[in-house]
């Protein structure tokens, strides 16, 4: 019972008719963009405060992550190279 369910349901849902997708491009309108306005302004000193904590904080983690890194390759190498199974 549950697939003739299912067959009638696609025969419904294929009878509805479908925009395109070019009508779609066709009948857009330009004048409903959203303006985006921000109120509050940063001094210059404030983004290159902003920036260096940025490259702080990056460097920082490229450290770690290269660390942890080397520390999984030499131990694959290891048990690869010397541990016999």
């Amino acid at each position: 019972m549950g697939s003739i369910a299912a067959m009638i349901t696609t025969l419904k849902n294929n009878k509805r008719t479908r925009v395109s997708t070019f009508e779609k491009m066709k009948n857009f309108k330009e004048g409903k963009n959203i303006q985006v306005y921000f109120d509050k302004n940063a001094t210059p000193l404030q983004l290159k405060n902003i920036r260096e904590k940025l490259q702080k904080e990056n460097s920082k983690k490229l450290k770690r992550n290269l660390i942890l890194f080397g520390t999984v390759m030499a131990a694959i190498i290891y048990f690869v190279g010397f541990v016999k199974f």
